[in-house]
């Protein structure tokens, strides 16, 4: 009789202990997964305190190859990976705004897809596809890029550090192990 009960327990143990160690090994195993994210929608600029508060715009007076785009009555132009804007003999770098529609995505765009919804980006610039051309989008609340622009500005907002570049406002992330940012934001005017 002792012995049936040293095998029934010794076989519960083991029972147990196999079960114990399989769930160690299960890769499906569920992970409490903490992020606290300050999320923000609409910001006006003036809550936004920029570190660097005016930029030095470099200027060109040739473009080669450029590209003509024409988008409310007015011509921009592609060279270079780059959309400018013309005034006084000059080429600006221009970053185009919403609704800005062209032909092809630049070189280099990189496809992001945020519920179920693929997005273009291209040196923070969004597009996305209708018809047959691609039209500068803002994006989605809790759309992740991998990197930002150089130009990318960092910025604090009720005491929170955020990155903007092209009135997007940024949110520095950890997705699986490797840095991110997570769109929380658009500047409003």
């Amino acid at each position: 009789m002792k012995s049936i009960i040293r095998v029934s327990l010794f076989i519960a143990l083991g029972i147990f202990a196999v079960s114990t160690n399989a769930n160690a090994q299960n890769r499906n195993a569920k992970k409490a997964h903490v992020v606290t994210t300050k999320k923000v929608v609409k910001v006006k600029r003036s809550n936004v305190k920029f570190k660097t508060p005016k930029k030095k715009v470099v200027t060109v007076r040739t473009l080669p190859n450029k590209k003509v785009i024409k988008h409310q009555n007015q011509n921009y132009y592609f060279a270079n990976n780059r959309y400018y804007s013309y005034s006084g003999g000059r080429y600006i770098p221009y970053t185009p705004k919403v609704g800005f529609r062209t032909k092809l995505l630049p070189i280099g765009y990189v496809t992001v897809h945020f519920n179920n919804h693929p997005y273009y980006v291209h040196n923070g610039i969004f597009f996305a596809k209708y018809n047959n051309e691609y039209e500068v989008i803002d994006p989605e609340v809790g759309t992740i890029v991998s990197e930002l622009p150089e130009d990318a500005e960092k910025v604090i907002i009720d005491g929170g550090t955020f990155y903007e570049y092209a009135d997007i406002l940024y949110e520095r992330i950890q997705v699986d192990g490797r840095r991110a940012y997570e769109v929380v934001g658009i500047l409003e005017m």
